[in-house]
């Protein structure tokens, strides 16, 4: 670990963000001595890491660095080989099928890719967002919802600046906006924590200062833990509180966003 690391390294506690789980302040992720392999590269390395109950958490690193695989490995859409992972309460690592299709069903996940689909409406992808909420079929076309749900929908896209779009087909929506439209079905999904993987990295630079600065806030508004991916220095000291490197496949930096500039995070790239 480079000086330049040491001086911030697991520097949470000193800038009042602790990253231990206190009753006042319970947190959504609990990772312990997380380990993934894969064949004979380790790409996780014991990793640990407690994020409080609305806290927005960005997650750095170079290429391979572990960043994706860990919220992967936090779902358990990646199986982990060691570890601890408590999540929204539960030991995730323990849960059989159902029980794991039940917890995340409260987990909203917005891609890089926005994975809307192309034919169909604004409205009716973000309707799609309360499907396993809801467990109804009528929610794969809009014309089929109930008017309440339509309703909700409606209010999510307005939430992202996108009410007056509702109608047109996802595959004539600019990047920004169907990056928007993914977050608005997010939204629709009415989740306790939400994930992001590079969400801005396939956007021009206005776009994407658009849609992390929507995301931050509107995670903050309504008291969500959020933890993203990023290779963008200044959209990880601008939209989170807390800045984590990891470089490795273990954590080489972890502090409060402010106060940071892009030469203190650029360390943990080596």
């Amino acid at each position: 670990m480079t000086a330049a690391i040491s001086q911030r390294a697991i520097a949470v506690d000193a800038v009042g963000l602790s990253a231990r789980c206190i009753p006042a302040a319970p947190c959504d992720l609990v990772v312990g001595g997380l380990v993934k392999r894969f064949g004979e590269a380790t790409v996780l390395d014991g990793v640990g890491l407690s994020v409080p109950r609305g806290q927005s958490v960005a997650l750095i690193g170079s290429n391979g660095a572990g960043k994706s695989t860990m919220l992967r490995c936090c779902l358990r859409l990646i199986e982990p080989d060691e570890g601890e992972l408590n999540l929204l309460g539960q030991n995730i690592r323990a849960l059989r099928s159902g029980a794991l299709r039940q917890l995340r069903r409260r987990i909203g996940f917005v891609f890089q890719k926005h994975n809307l689909v192309p034919r169909n409406s604004a409205l009716t992808n973000v309707l799609h967002g309360a499907i396993a909420r809801t467990r109804s079929p009528r929610l794969w076309h809009q014309a089929l919802a109930s008017r309440q749900s339509r309703e909700e929908a409606m209010a999510c896209l307005d939430m992202v600046g996108l009410a007056d779009l509702a109608e047109r087909r996802a595959d004539r929506l600019s990047g920004g906006q169907s990056q928007r439209v993914a977050i608005a079905r997010t939204l629709m999904q009415r989740p306790a924590i939400v994930m992001a993987d590079e969400p801005a990295a396939s956007l021009d630079p206005v776009a994407a200062e658009e849609v992390m600065a929507l995301l931050f806030g509107l995670m903050k508004k309504q008291g969500l833990t959020l933890i993203y991916t990023s290779h963008n220095l200044r959209h990880a000291i601008d939209y989170a509180d807390r800045v984590v490197g990891l470089r490795g496949g273990r954590i080489a930096f972890d502090a409060a966003s402010a106060g940071q500039d892009a030469a203190s995070l650029e360390a943990v790239y080596g």
